[in-house]
């Protein structure tokens, strides 16, 4: 196996790693990617290692989050079990939309609409759309904040430092165990927006949360959590597709694949970790003005190559 694939494959692992959780699309990153630093693979192969590679990324958010995810944990008592009994109820309920909606659409979508430009005009759109949302919070926190009462009201509970955590304040929606049936299923009905790549699975379910009244923090956790049954079927699907037209990777691709996963795995740790800790103090305009510009720079650059 050439190591220079195995570099490349490493470098996959950690562009999956990091996009996977940020709300930037982990996809049209790995296209994009694809349009300079090609793996010498078959075509069959990269298909199945643009979906499989997540693996690694969802295996790091099984880590971090086993004890909140496990109904069996020795901790938890009656009502703990029941709480994240729950919590996979709306889990698998948050994931129907995106099954209905994306295993019959899975080829026309990849056939379609993974051009450099839909990528590019997705990752803007939802670009706005972050500063846009973000935006309308902070402007309705600073009317409600205007009023003595709520003042008074905010000085007893926490002195917000910053528009983005007052806005978060306002939120309906506080913690996981307060979202309710309703605004689970929401969200999920955002996530189908991801099927279009350059969208952004995280992205579009945070979006959806913000929107319907969560935290950011909450939006985040539950966009992971969402992560595992959608990106495990995902997998699944693109592998049993693949193995029924008879399809068998190399030994070489494979291990392609391992360390493109175990990179991604690593660092999807850290993503997760960094997004929590910066979802408490800030908002996402960041990096919606990201996606505008690197929608800009890929539009660009392409128009400049069809010339």
């Amino acid at each position: 196996m050439d190591p220079m694939e195995l570099l490349k494959a490493a470098l996959y692992g950690l562009v999956e790693g990091v996009t996977e959780w940020l709300p930037i699309s982990s996809t049209g990153h790995l296209l994009l990617l694809d349009q300079f630093i090609s793996l010498d693979v078959s075509p069959e192969f990269w298909d199945l290692f643009l979906v499989v590679v997540q693996l690694g990324a969802i295996l790091a958010v099984c880590v971090l989050f086993f004890r909140q995810l496990n109904p069996f944990a020795p901790s938890k008592g009656v009502e703990g079990r029941r709480e994240t009994w729950a919590l996979w109820g709306k889990i698998v309920l948050a994931c129907i939309p995106a099954a209905v909606v994306g295993i019959p659409l899975d080829d026309w979508m990849e056939e379609h609409l993974s051009g450099p430009f839909t990528i590019a005009a997705a990752l803007i759109v939802y670009g706005i759309a972050f500063i846009w949302v973000e935006g309308a919070r902070e402007k309705k926190a600073r009317e409600l904040a205007l009023s003595s009462m709520r003042m008074k009201h905010l000085r007893k509970v926490a002195q917000p430092q910053s528009a983005a955590e007052l806005a978060d304040m306002d939120a309906s929606v506080q913690s996981i165990e307060t979202l309710d049936v309703r605004r689970a299923f929401g969200i999920g009905c955002f996530q189908v927006l991801s099927l279009v790549p350059g969208t952004s699975r995280s992205g579009s379910t945070i979006l959806g949360g913000l929107l319907l009244g969560t935290s950011r923090t909450v939006a985040a956790e539950f966009t992971f959590y969402l992560a595992i049954p959608v990106m495990f079927g995902a997998s699944l699907v693109r592998v049993a597709k693949y193995a029924l037209q008879g399809f068998a990777p190399t030994s070489g691709e494979l291990s392609i694949l391992v360390v493109g996963c175990v990179v991604a795995f690593i660092v999807s740790i850290l993503a997760v970790k960094f997004l929590l800790a910066f979802v408490r103090r800030h908002d996402f305009k960041p990096f919606g003005w990201y996606r505008i510009v690197l929608g800009v720079v890929v539009i660009a650059y392409f128009a400049l190559l069809a010339r």
